[in-house]
């Protein structure tokens, strides 16, 4: 095989995609601890959305080269060393990281360990460092197989939980004893519920949801109350109120901060899964402001020492992985037709929420 495919998509138009196939590099054009590394698959959720929807503001457009207009968006999966020109990298090793919507890689291996190595390329520089860090994973069994999957589809999204319960604990909830999570049935959400409900009693988590998602929203038993979108005006709105918006909908965060008023004594902002560019007005309530993962990370790493954050973690995903055995089928698809019929049911949200899709771009 002496080709690679990339699958773009217009910077201006999500709509319009293009497949370009382009000639892999020789050997003999490999720069000194270049890899090649053949992307195996990778997994594509609403938050890959939001990766595109920020693609400029977050630099996420700079990772992985396109064509002038469009962009290529960066995904969670395992790559296979294919070609290694660095001496500690032998071929066959398998990769987790970011990888493009691409069926290969070249990567500028950089600060390589037993555990891992970074991307050194120029232009995937400036970004969060966890966007250019790929974990050395083979024969690693929580890596692999079924476990392989759950982690490319939930691990950066149950990361983005774990550090919203955190930073909520530790603010002590802004003084309020409920939590309300737009897009309840979205993985974030449902991660940072699970946390919500497990780690912090106290503590009342509704979850707002669409009528299509609410039975499975209430089946994952880590809601005290699901609530329709089209229902806000029943929330009580006499007791302090903490919301974290999942969807990005400025009229549902609108309707909402006018129904609590000043009992919404903190709106924070993280996922933008709705194409909704509207600028808030001047809203009761605390003002929306968003959550920046990187702040809280870079805050954790300095307080919790080197591992603080990995061990932290890992003990929650820990407790995680049965909800997630319960609740989410793993679909798998091969080939652009697949990639593309699934990146436009994802774009119009028709993917239902028990189902996570891990795709490659080689055909089945």
């Amino acid at each position: 095989m002496n080709a690679y495919t990339q699958f773009n998509i217009a910077k201006n138009n999500f709509q319009n995609t293009a497949l370009v196939q382009m000639s892999l590099p020789r050997l003999d054009e490999l720069s000194d601890d270049c890899l090649l590394v053949e992307v195996e698959r990778f997994a594509f959720t609403a938050n890959n959305v939001t990766y595109a929807m920020l693609g400029d503001v977050m630099k996420y457009w700079q990772l992985f080269k396109a064509p002038d207009g469009f962009g290529n968006i960066p995904v969670w999966g395992f790559g296979r060393v294919i070609a290694s020109m660095h001496p500690q990298i032998a071929e066959g090793e398998r990769l987790f990281g970011y990888f493009p919507m691409a069926s290969h890689l070249v990567i500028e291996a950089a600060d390589v360990s037993k555990r891992g190595l970074r991307d050194g390329a120029a232009h995937r520089q400036g970004v969060a460092p966890v966007y250019n860090a790929y974990a050395r994973v083979t024969g690693d069994p929580a890596f692999a197989g079924r476990n392989g999957d759950y982690q490319a589809l939930l691990r950066p999204l149950f990361m983005l939980s774990f550090l919203v319960d955190d930073f909520l604990a530790e603010e002590a909830f802004f003084g309020a004893r409920t939590v309300i999570l737009s897009s309840a049935s979205s993985k974030t959400a449902f991660g940072l519920a699970h946390l919500l409900h497990s780690k912090r009693k106290p503590v009342r988590v509704i979850g707002l949801t669409s009528t299509g998602n609410a039975d499975f929203v209430r089946s994952l038993g880590c809601y005290d109350d699901v609530v329709l979108y089209d229902h806000i005006d029943t929330l009580p709105a006499d007791q302090p109120v903490a919301f974290v918006d999942m969807a990005g909908n400025a009229d549902l965060r609108g309707r909402l901060h006018r129904h609590l008023k000043d009992k919404l004594v903190y709106s924070g902002r993280v996922g933008l899964t709705h194409q909704d560019t509207a600028v808030d007005e001047e809203l009761p309530g605390a003002k929306p402001a968003w959550f920046f993962a990187p702040d809280q990370i870079r805050k954790r790493a300095k307080e919790w020492g080197p591992g603080g954050i990995d061990t932290r973690f890992t003990a929650a995903w820990s407790g995680f992985l049965p909800l997630l055995e319960q609740s989410l089928t793993v679909a798998e698809s091969r080939g652009p037709v697949a990639v593309e019929n699934i990146y436009r049911d994802t774009l119009a949200g028709r993917v239902p929420p028990h189902q996570g899709h891990m795709l490659s771009l080689a055909a089945g």
